[in-house]
């Protein structure tokens, strides 16, 4: 069984572009996606990179809303099972170990 490229893992050129693309002005965003990278950056996949890139088009309010919780996903983004589930990786990468 083949796997697909989105479900290839990120490598290495890949990820340190996303790290770049993921910087933000706000330090609040930051802090969820320095922890987000931590637990997993080694494991991305080509199609959680391209969720999380959706998720970077956001403007800082927006995305430190969804982060927190104050708003939930809505429209595209609602509909798109890729970046629900980083969105949940995100969030998730806050809580302790």
């Amino acid at each position: 069984m083949e796997t697909s490229t989105t479900d290839a893992l990120l490598d290495q050129r890949g990820l340190s572009k996303l790290r770049w693309r993921c910087r933000r002005g706000l330090l609040e965003n930051d802090l969820f996606i320095d922890s987000f990278f931590a637990r997993h950056g080694s494991g991305l996949t080509v199609r959680q990179a391209e969720a999380l890139g959706v998720l970077m088009d956001l403007s800082d309010n927006d995305l430190l809303d969804l982060l927190l919780g104050r708003k939930p996903p809505q429209g595209e983004l609602a509909r798109d099972d890729d970046v629900t589930h980083v969105l949940g990786m995100l969030r998730a990468a806050r809580q302790p170990v």
